[in-house]
């Protein structure tokens, strides 16, 4: 297995810990992408790309980094000592998605990458200096809507034909109070009670009652 290419995205802050971004590749077929090159206390060195570690609400079982010390769903209140730990006492918050299993291969990954980084920083200084690795675009800056795109999605006031807007005056006399619509079932009831008050005012009503 050899590492054919290696591409590298240096960071525009050098005095950072994350000193740059890569991708590797293997016999030219297979690609491993976001290594990282931290500069550490002895130096630096490459890590290897990871996700953060989750668990569940008890609540609502939503996911939360370990970090977190409320539930993002329901806002219940999370220890914040609960990650796991590992031998020297530190909380292990990331897992490596792809790492070498054995030295020698972590040695001739450290090796390649440190030895292309170096040689990235040297063409970086270069006026006609080109950064190779594919980031997909995720450092350009989203496009704004059209405004008139805006404003076709706004809710609009109805404007006189000069384009001014009037506030009607308060009426001096309430008006009549509102009808309810009419409808068969109401048109019914108007008619018994009209009948009603009829056969009461003649007399009739209860006439049949003994």
């Amino acid at each position: 297995m050899e590492i054919t290419e290696v591409r590298i995205k240096l960071m525009d802050d050098p005095h950072e810990r994350l000193q740059a971004f890569c991708s590797i590749t293997f016999d030219a077929c297979f690609v491993i992408r976001d290594l990282k090159i931290i500069q550490g206390t002895k130096g630096p060195f490459v890590a290897m790309p990871s996700r953060k570690l989750t668990d569940r609400c008890p609540k609502c079982y939503t996911k939360n980094h370990l970090r977190a010390l409320h539930c993002s769903q329901c806002g219940a209140k999370l220890d914040d000592e609960r990650a796991i730990k590992d031998n020297d006492g530190r909380a292990k918050l990331y897992a490596d998605i792809a790492h070498p299993i054995n030295s020698s291969c972590r040695e001739l990954i450290q090796q390649k990458v440190l030895a292309a980084y170096e040689n990235e920083m040297v063409s970086s200084k270069d006026p006609a200096y080109v950064c190779t690795y594919d980031d997909y675009g995720e450092d350009r800056y989203a496009t704004l809507r059209e405004p008139e795109e805006q404003a076709a999605d706004e809710v609009r006031l109805p404007t006189p034909e000069d384009g001014s807007r009037r506030i009607e005056p308060a009426a001096q006399q309430p008006g009549p109070p509102h009808h309810g619509i009419a409808t068969p079932s109401r048109d019914a009831a108007a008619a018994r009670e009209s009948h009603h008050r009829q056969s009461s005012d003649d007399g009739t009503f209860g006439a049949g009652i003994v």
